[in-house]
């Protein structure tokens, strides 16, 4: 099924703040643009099993761009004939690590920017 990015602005503008992260956001907008996914599973194969993680318990992901250097959390929703991935959480890798010490990784609900 086809994957709706909510919302890719958001991506673009944490692109815009981070410069070095502008292609691999740009590559990961192109990337789900193309993406077929039927499962969950086949966020996998789209992004490669070593960057992605499920949020165990939760309908969200952890996807690593960048070479590892930038998280993003997103929730997803499979539809009858698209998955919507939404923008929950977007950062540096020392900054998700931050988040993740506190256990806040399942607790983002909306993105803000919450550094």
């Amino acid at each position: 099924m086809r994957v709706n990015l909510i919302k890719q602005q958001t991506v673009m503008n944490y692109a815009y703040k981070h410069a070095e992260s502008l292609s691999s956001c740009k590559r990961f907008i192109h990337t789900i643009k193309a993406a077929d996914w039927d499962k969950p599973e086949d966020m996998k194969k789209t992004f490669g099993s070593n960057n992605v993680d499920h949020l165990k318990g939760t309908q969200k992901i952890v996807i690593n761009i960048g070479g590892n250097n930038h998280r993003f959390i997103c929730k997803y929703r499979f539809g009858k004939s698209s998955v919507q991935l939404f923008i929950h959480w977007l950062g540096t890798h020392a900054e998700y690590d931050l988040l993740n010490a506190k256990g806040e990784q399942y607790k983002v609900e909306n993105y803000k920017n919450y550094r």
